[in-house]
């Protein structure tokens, strides 16, 4: 059956977008996010949602700090298919990344995005071995792989964007306010291949 979705056809057609572009503007994206949604799955397929402070985006990988025996470890370490998604609520962009995650705790790794705020979401266990800092053994790293991100981008300020939508509803035009762009997951294997040379 063929789609009769104009809106996602009119988004995507925008075809002439390099990769290096599709980048350039995914970052740009994601300099006016801090938190993002990080979606795991249960054992029973059911999904659950939280808030967490992106740690560092390197590359195409997002990282975060997180606490290894929480429940979302839990689901971690039984299905790591996950979903990250972000928004920047002045703009309305977001952002969709569908990956795995690979959570470990290498100390170099945890060094370099350990911020001292981080310690208000452990606390101190008062046992000498949980301190909530850097080197308590609850600290880990989720990192997300990538498959594939998909992101929204506005073309017009929030004026136009609803003068745009204002006049497609008026006249039964698909409203065009932004772009909607795919990386996918040959075009982030041959970024990072090209990174890694």
């Amino acid at each position: 059956m063929s789609s009769t979705d104009q809106y996602t056809a009119q988004a995507e057609s925008s075809r002439d977008v390099t990769p290096q572009q599709k980048i350039d503007d995914l970052n740009n994206i994601l300099k006016q996010t801090k938190y993002a949604m990080l979606t795991t799955r249960d054992a029973q397929g059911c999904m659950h949602s939280r808030c967490m402070a992106l740690a560092s985006h390197d590359g195409l990988h997002f990282s975060f700090i997180s606490d290894n025996t929480s429940h979302k470890q839990d689901e971690l370490n039984t299905v790591d298919d996950v979903n990250v998604s972000f928004l920047d609520p002045s703009s309305t962009n977001w952002v969709s990344v569908c990956g795995k995650a690979k959570t470990h705790q290498n100390r170099e790794q945890i060094d370099k995005l350990w911020s001292p705020m981080a310690s208000a979401w452990f606390g101190d266990l008062g046992d000498g071995v949980h301190k909530g800092n850097k080197n308590d053994p609850r600290v880990c790293v989720i990192e997300i792989i990538p498959d594939s991100i998909r992101y929204w981008m506005s073309t017009k300020g929030k004026l136009g964007q609803q003068v745009n939508i204002m006049a497609s509803a008026v006249t039964g035009k698909v409203a065009s306010p932004g772009e909607l762009r795919t990386i996918t997951k040959d075009e982030i294997r041959i970024i990072e291949g090209l990174n890694t040379v």
